[in-house]
Formats: C-alpha cells, sequence, structure tokens
C-alpha cells in the first residue's frame, strides 16, 4: 500500500494540474447530480417493536387522520381575548392547504387569550416538505398577524425545519486558518490544508443530498457531517503536510517530498480514517434509521476528505513548490525545525516517574468523567429551544394556557379486534384516573368500528422526569392487550431505552473491531489495549462534562440555554462513535511515529521521547483546530448541534493534552518493550503492513534514495 501512495502521491505532485482538474471536476459533476437528484433532509424515529411503535403502525391503518404529521397554529391575544371568528376563518384557510387531512376545532383557553389549532395532514413528516408546509401556514394566518395576534407554531412539521447555517462552520474555518498560519508561519501552508479540506467537504455533502433521495437523512445528519469532516479533513491534510515540509527540510525536492509524506502519513490517515469509518459503522447497530443515516452521512464525508487528503493534496503540494515554508527557511541549506525539543524533554520527564504523573491524570480523567454516573438522558423537545424560535414560543404559550402536559399528549390506541368494545368506558375510566394524567377526552371509534383513539393530557411536560414512569405504569397496570401508547411522550420514553438498551453492544463492536485494526497496523497487544482504555476514558470524561454543564445547569446560560436541559439521548451513540475515532486518529499518528522509533533504535523509553517530540507540536496544532471547529458547533441554536459540539471539544482538548502528553507516555514508559509484544502464534498469522513507507523505497529514484 505504501507503495502504491508513493506513486501516487509523487505522480500528482510532478503533475498537479492533471489531479486538480480531475478533482474540480469529480466535484461538480456531483454538485450537479446533487442540484438536480438531491432529495430533502427527513427524520425518521420509527422504532420497530416498541409499543409507540405498534400504536402509530394501527393509527395509520384504521385512523390515517391521526397517523400523519401533525402541527399546532397557537393564536395569543396580547391584551383582551382572540378573535374566535377570525381563528375559526383562518382554520378554513389552513384546511384547503395540501396534505391538510384535519383541522381540529380551535381549543380556547379558560381566559379567552389564547386559541389552539392542531393540523393533521395525511402522510408523515418525513414525506413533507418542512419548510415549505410551515410557509404555507403562515400565508393562512397571516390575517390573524395582521389583526395584532401573536402566532406561533410547534408540533413535528414546525420543529422539522433546519435552521440556516453556516455561523459555525466560519468560526471553525477562521480559527483553523488563524492556527495553522501560527504554527506554519506561511500563508499558503496555512490555506492548503484548508483548501483540501473544503474540497473533500464539498463532494461529501452532495454525497449526502445523493442520499437523502434514496432514503431519509436526518435533519442533524449533514450538521454532524460537516463538524466531523472539517475537523478530520483538516487535521489528514496537516498531518501530510507536516510529514512533506520535513522531506524538504532534509533536501529532497518537492515531488520527492510529497510521494515519501503520502507513502508514510498518507497512510497512517488512510488507517485513521478507516477508524472513524469502523467506529460510524456501529450506529447500524442502533437498529433506528435515524442513527444509520447519521452514520452513512458522516462516513460519506470522512471518506471524501481522505481521499482529498491522499490524492489532491500531493498535487497542490506540486504546484506550491517551496512556498510552504517560512520565507526564511526556502533557502538551501536553511535549518528548519520540524519537531519540538521541549514535548521530547517532556515526555523525559514523564518517563522519570511514571506511576505519579499516570496517578494524577487519571484522578483528574476520572473525577471529570465522575458526574455521567447521574446523567439522565431525554430526546431535547421545544422546550430547549432558543427563546427567540417559533417553536418555543409555542410550547410556553401552550404550557401557560393548558398546561405543561398539552405539549405532549399521549394517545391510546385500541385494536377493538382484540378488545371487546364494552370495556372501552371502563378503560377511559381507569385511564382518567390514572396518575399523572390531568384530562381523557372520550374514546373515538374509527371508521369501520374496527379501533377506538384515548387522547391523554399529562400533568407534565414531555422533558418531565416523572413521564417515563407514568407511561410505564398505564402499560403494565390499566391497558389490556391489543391496546398500545403513543404520542411523543411515549416514543420518547421508547427512544431512549432503546438506545439504553443499544448502546453497550455498539461500545463492544465499536471498541473490539479498532483493537483489531490496531493489533494488525502496530503488531502488538498492549498498545492497542491501552490505546482503547484511554479513548474510553476520555469519552467518559466528556460525559461527564455534558452532564454537569447541561443537566446541573453550570454553564447552559452561557451557551444560549434558558435552563439546564437532559443530555440529549440522540447525541450518545453518535458522539461516542464520532469521538472514538477522532481519539484513535490521534493514537495512529503518535504510535506510528513511535513505532518507527522503534523499530530504528530498539529503544523503548527513547522512541516514545523521540515519537512524542516528532509529532507533540502537529498533533496540538490538530487538536487546536478541532476544537475550533467543534466548538463553533457549541454556538448552534440547535441544543442537539450545541451538546455534540461541546462533548466533541472536550473530548479533543483532554485527549491531546491530558491523555497524549500524560497517559500514554506515562504508561508506554512503565510498560517498555512490552508495548511491541506480540504472542508467537498472533506474530506468524497476522498481515505485515507497511505503516512507515519502507515499502516504497525500492520505487524512489537512484539520485534520492540516499539522501
Amino acid at each position: 500500500m505504501s507503495r502504491l501512495l508513493y506513486r501516487l502521491g509523487r505522480s500528482a505532485a510532478a503533475r498537479p494540474w492533471r489531479m486538480i482538474v480531475l478533482w474540480v471536476l469529480v466535484v461538480a459533476a456531483l454538485g450537479g447530480a446533487a442540484a438536480v437528484g438531491g432529495g430533502a433532509l427527513h427524520d425518521s424515529y420509527e422504532l420497530k417493536g416498541t409499543g409507540s411503535q405498534q400504536a402509530t403502525d394501527l393509527l395509520r391503518e384504521r385512523f390515517p387522520a391521526l397517523s400523519g404529521a401533525d402541527a399546532r397554529i397557537v393564536v395569543h391575544a396580547r391584551s383582551g381575548k382572540v378573535d374566535q371568528a377570525k381563528v375559526a376563518a383562518a382554520g378554513e384557510r389552513v384546511r384547503r392547504l395540501p396534505h391538510v387531512a384535519v383541522v381540529d376545532p380551535a381549543v380556547p383557553s379558560p381566559d379567552g387569550a389564547t386559541a389552539l389549532i392542531t393540523v393533521r395532514y395525511d402522510r408523515p413528516v418525513t414525506g413533507l416538505t418542512p419548510k415549505a408546509t410551515l410557509d404555507a401556514l403562515r400565508g393562512a394566518t397571516g390575517e390573524l398577524k395582521a389583526a395584532g395576534h401573536q402566532v406561533e407554531f410547534g408540533g413535528q412539521v414546525p420543529e422539522n425545519v433546519s435552521a440556516p447555517g453556516g455561523v459555525a462552520e466560519g468560526v471553525g474555518i477562521v480559527a483553523a486558518l488563524v492556527i495553522l498560519f501560527l504554527a506554519f508561519g506561511s500563508v499558503v501552508a496555512a490555506g492548503l490544508p484548508l483548501a483540501v479540506a473544503l474540497a473533500g467537504l464539498g463532494a461529501g455533502m452532495s454525497g449526502i443530498t445523493l442520499l437523502a433521495a434514496v432514503t431519509d437523512v436526518a435533519t442533524t445528519g449533514p450538521t454532524l457531517a460537516v463538524m466531523t469532516g472539517l475537523g478530520v479533513g483538516i487535521d489528514y491534510a496537516l498531518f501530510i503536510l507536516t510529514r512533506h515540509r520535513e522531506g524538504l527540510a532534509e533536501g529532497l525536492d518537492v515531488p520527492e517530498a510529497a510521494g515519501r509524506a503520502t507513502a508514510t502519513a498518507g497512510l497512517s490517515v488512510l488507517f485513521a480514517g478507516s477508524t472513524v469509518l469502523l467506529a460510524l459503522c456501529g450506529l447500524v447497530l442502533s437498529g433506528m434509521p435515524v442513527y444509520m443515516t447519521m452514520g452513512f452521512a458522516t462516513g460519506l464525508v470522512v471518506a471524501a476528505t481522505v481521499a482529498s487528503a491522499v490524492t489532491l493534496l500531493p498535487a497542490v503540494l506540486g504546484l506550491a513548490g517551496r512556498r510552504v515554508l517560512r520565507r526564511r527557511d526556502r533557502a538551501a541549506g536553511a535549518v528548519i525545525e520540524t519537531g519540538s525539543p521541549r514535548v521530547r524533554r517532556w515526555a523525559d520527564r514523564i518517563a522519570r516517574r511514571p506511576w505519579v504523573w499516570l496517578t494524577a491524570a487519571l484522578v483528574l480523567m476520572l473525577t471529570l468523567a465522575a458526574p455521567m454516573l447521574g446523567m439522565r438522558t431525554w430526546p431535547s423537545d421545544a422546550s430547549s429551544e432558543p427563546a427567540s424560535s417559533t417553536v418555543r414560543k409555542a410550547y410556553d404559550l401552550v404550557a401557560e394556557a393548558y398546561g405543561p402536559g398539552a405539549n405532549g399528549p399521549l394517545l391510546v390506541a385500541v385494536d377493538l379486534r382484540k378488545v371487546d368494545k364494552g370495556t372501552l368506558p371502563e378503560l377511559h375510566r381507569r385511564l382518567a384516573a390514572a396518575d399523572g394524567i390531568a384530562a381523557a377526552a372520550q374514546p373515538q371509534a374509527s371508521p369501520d368500528q374496527s379501533a377506538a383513539v384515548i387522547v391523554l393530557t399529562p400533568k407534565y411536560g414531555p422533558q418531565d422526569e416523572h413521564v417515563t414512569g407514568m407511561v410505564n405504569r398505564i402499560r403494565a397496570q390499566i391497558l389490556p392487550k391489543g391496546a398500545e401508547i403513543t404520542g411523543l411522550t411515549a416514543a420518547y420514553v421508547d427512544l431512549t431505552q432503546r438506545l439504553s438498551d443499544r448502546l453497550w453492544p455498539v461500545i463492544g463492536v465499536v471498541v473490539a473491531t479498532s483493537f483489531l485494526m490496531l493489533m494488525v497496523v502496530f503488531r502488538s497487544l498492549l498498545a492497542p489495549l491501552k490505546a482503547a482504555a484511554m479513548n474510553l476514558l476520555s469519552i467518559g470524561a466528556a460525559y461527564g462534562v455534558l452532564t454537569a454543564v447541561f443537566q446541573w445547569g453550570w454553564g447552559a446560560q452561557l451557551l444560549g440555554l434558558p435552563h439546564s436541559v437532559p443530555v440529549s439521548s440522540f447525541i450518545l451513540l453518535v458522539m461516542f462513535a464520532v469521538l472514538f475515532g477522532v481519539s484513535m486518529d490521534y493514537e495512529v499518528f503518535l504510535l506510528s511515529r513511535v513505532r518507527e522509533e522503534w523499530l530504528r533504535t530498539g529503544d523503548a523509553r527513547g522512541a516514545v521521547s523521540a515519537g512524542l517530540g516528532a509529532t507533540g507540536r502537529v498533533i496540538s496544532s490538530a487538536a487546536l483546530i478541532m476544537v475550533a471547529v467543534f466548538l463553533g458547533f457549541a454556538l448552534d441554536p440547535g441544543v442537539v448541534i450545541k451538546q455534540m459540539g461541546l462533548g466533541l471539544a472536550v473530548a479533543v482538548a483532554l485527549d491531546a493534552t491530558v491523555v497524549r502528553l500524560v497517559l500514554v507516555p506515562a504508561a508506554m514508559a512503565l510498560l517498555g518493550k512490552a508495548n511491541w509484544w506480540l504472542p508467537g502464534p498472533l506474530e506468524r498469522i497476522l498481515p505485515k503492513i507497511d505503516l512507515h513507507g519502507g515499502g516504497a523505497e525500492q520505487d524512489r529514484p537512484r539520485e534520492v534514495a540516499h539522501v
């Protein structure tokens, strides 16, 4: 593989315009195809085998009008009472909109200051275009707003409208450019990793749009993909660029330096990208379409950035020539500093007292992880959105006028082919008297009289910690066989339980596959085992910080949230997959240099110091870039992306400092030669992978092979 990458990198650098034109054509073709045949984003939270899904399926079959997407129009008079005639007229206009199946009569609040119109569509939200549908609702209710009423929108359709992006990405890109310039002292060197990452990002995002044409892609999928792809794409290009600069410092010409960098750092990029893809593939085990498509979408972008790093980057390096160096370093014979003596001295200090440093770092990481033991996960809802958003305003108005439970009504679907119709009055009485239920509407029969539905209004909002017990008690103590409960709150209960059940299998598979890959690459048992343990430690610390900031409220308001919120159930699996893959990136780059020194010198402790010294600066720069990118997304108005951005930033920061600069050198110093121990049977059967580019040696021109 290194031989192939060497030839690819050298050829691209020697004839750069061929590869550059090819990439321009590929990105343009994918962009054109996405514009013509791309699909729209939709969230699909089907939970096969759960009670809420069974009830939803029954409603789709017997109550089509109750099984589609819904929207809520909340009309509020800032003084006095709402004009019921105008509200009714608006309801008639809404009824004539496309795909509207039923418009419930407006429900006035007890004081008459608020009216609630529930709109039900004839298809699920995945079959609608949420933004266009919301715009149609705004148009139909425009006269109410013109008359001085406050009109806000809630429900599935408005909550699936994606907020405009660009701010978070812009913050990350500017921060990355500044960090790269400070690290390299060259505008060209600073701009190249960013340009290459953006090319891969453009190709990957077009791929996501095309993917959305054939399957449901979650609305947060592209944001997660951009977040991850931008971070790893810049990092991958940065690692190859750094190795290329080292080659120039050794006196190599530009094509040869690019070829060697691609054969060494480029091979590490391939394996690092593969670990990220393996981790994302673990999301398939969630069994939930929304997570699968998040993994596929992010994987497309990561794969595209890996491809751009090992193909496009050598070409632009060939075009840039020696301008990737500082101006003062371009003169022949100039001494160019490529490593970090300070980091090497730090590693030597750690190695002298490894137990002390190891213990101190472990105490710090475990302290940060401790809040995770009390973490409560729950899907975010409209109450967690920014106060300026219409869905949050609608939520607050409904909670104030009708009670918090009105924001999450429950639907009990009864199959009258399995349940005696004569038992419905008693079932209704028991449901109305159930603990946590504020009101129960009279049963409604389906058109063919084969099913019935009872709408319940809980006393608690959808995010209240009491709702799980309430739903579970209704299922266990009240509902007969043939009846099930659904609705937003019940679906949240099932979703949280499903994610809790699937989290550990996903963790197990991702850790095991990554361990096997590293064992093959580094031909060691203990080094991959240590890497997995360190990565889990940094992820645990990130979970702990998220719990303290969002659930305990230690920093929620600083991040633009009005109050403390649970950690979103949606991010646990995704965050684990992304973090484990990204952490393995740094581990691959560090261990590859350490093993290279170990094979060259046979000095286990010295190899750690040399490897850390050689990679410390570039890993720190890469981590700073990734932290900046992720913190930019922590400014996103959506609470899910906000939590994801902060969690990823914290984990990467800890991984690049406490883990890479303390835990790894301390642990490897204690293990010594055992770091590279591999049992004889495994030694014989495992394939040998040349991660250091030696396989390309015979392909190098004779006149430079001795340099």
